[in-house]
């Protein structure tokens, strides 16, 4: 707290220093009248209810359950034209904890940005992409074997009118001494935009990320697309040497409709090697004719903008959406789950939406048969 409020100071003499012109835009955002200084306010709120039915073999059980997803409040911001920074806290059950902190150096000559701090490895689209964006309440099932954020320093560019970017970095798991003590993580990524104009968007990349932890074990398990639920399928390795991963992407939009896919491969170097799969492929289409905005290689897709919101004489915006993804560790006794999800998203403004999700989940465990079927809604506001 104490390092907050000194944060808080430091933040203030500035603006009372500079003349700033504040504005809300999908957000409190205020600029200094001679550009070199930028402060942004944010924060989101998700609350979800689901209710879902697992089958064991013919045997059948009811749950329901709410939840607040996300609670997170952040500033961000520019000090003179080329530092940037972020400040993100994540309040839970168990209290605050920091999301992305991180520090950040643009234009730097022959070099291009450097980013040192917590914050998101540069590993595929959809996990890049922000969870305020996400055209599902939870992401795919590859989602297990990417890294998200950890402590690291990222270098990375853009080429070629911004269509080209690279980036590549070394990380470290967690946020203590103890958690990163032996790690050591390589990731890096190349992502391309052979097409990109107002009719037309198309993405293509590639990653791989190197992994070494410290108790030299690797562990693997996920959930139907159901945050509450259980987790029907996990792996866990011993004497582990070294995991890779490679992932591709892409993304295409037209208008009003969008396809996008990823897959993923992981290799666990152990006493014996073992490969795992997992991949995704959705497709969404805007009844009410807005299409999906795409950001940067780093942020992935933007916010979407009605074009008309809600009591504005109009009704929002309107996105059906379709995913299959599939996730199999049958090599180590884990299991296959395969899911399906159908989503309604209703967007009544650029920072409110209502989102529907039906996911039917089918785990096959060492011959035992699990369905899980899950009907879940989220509120969610964002600034």
């Amino acid at each position: 707290m104490k390092k907050l409020t000194i944060l808080c100071f430091f933040l203030s003499s500035l603006i009372f220093s500079q003349d700033f012109n504040s504005i809300w835009n999908n957000g409190f955002k205020t600029t200094s009248s001679d550009g070199d200084f930028k402060l942004k306010f944010g924060g989101r709120i998700m609350f979800d209810y689901a209710f879902w039915n697992t089958n064991v073999n013919g045997t059948d059980e009811s749950f329901s359950g709410s939840e607040f997803r996300r609670v997170r409040l952040f500033n961000s911001g520019q000090v003179y034209k080329n530092v940037k920074y972020k400040v993100q806290f994540d309040f839970d059950g168990d209290g605050a904890s920091f999301k992305d902190v991180y520090i950040e150096i643009t234009k730097v000559p022959f070099v291009g940005n450097i980013k040192v701090g917590h914050f998101k490895e540069p590993f595929r689209l959809e996990a890049l992409t922000s969870s305020k964006y996400m055209t599902f309440m939870e992401r795919g099932l590859p989602i297990a074997f990417s890294p998200e954020r950890n402590v690291g320093l990222m270098l990375h560019n853009s080429y070629m009118d911004n269509k080209l970017s690279i980036q590549a970095g070394i990380f470290q798991n967690g946020l203590s001494d103890e958690e990163q003590n032996g790690n050591r993580n390589i990731t890096s990524r190349i992502s391309y935009l052979p097409i990109n104009n107002n009719d037309q968007l198309l993405h293509l990349g590639i990653g791989f990320s190197s992994r070494k932890n410290s108790d030299n074990t690797y562990s693997v398990s996920t959930r139907p697309e159901n945050h509450m639920g259980n987790k029907l399928i996990s792996a866990s390795i011993e004497n582990v040497e070294q995991t890779n991963l490679i992932g591709t992407e892409m993304a295409w939009v037209m208008g009003p409709l969008s396809v996008q896919g990823e897959y993923i491969m992981t290799t666990v170097d152990a006493d014996e090697t073992y490969n795992f799969t997992s991949y995704y492929g959705q497709i969404s289409y805007f009844l009410t004719g807005e299409k999906r905005k795409y950001k940067n290689s780093l942020a992935g897709f933007d916010r979407v903008s009605p074009g008309k919101n809600l009591g504005n004489d109009g009704m929002g915006a309107l996105e059906l959406a379709a995913r299959y993804s599939s996730m199999d560790l049958s090599e180590a006794n884990g299991g296959i789950l395969n899911d399906i999800t159908l989503g309604l998203n209703w967007y009544l403004n650029p920072s409110t939406r209502i989102m529907f999700n039906y996911v039917m989940g089918v785990a096959d465990v060492n011959s035992e048969d699990i369905n899980e079927n899950t009907l879940q809604m989220r509120m969610q506001i964002d600034f």
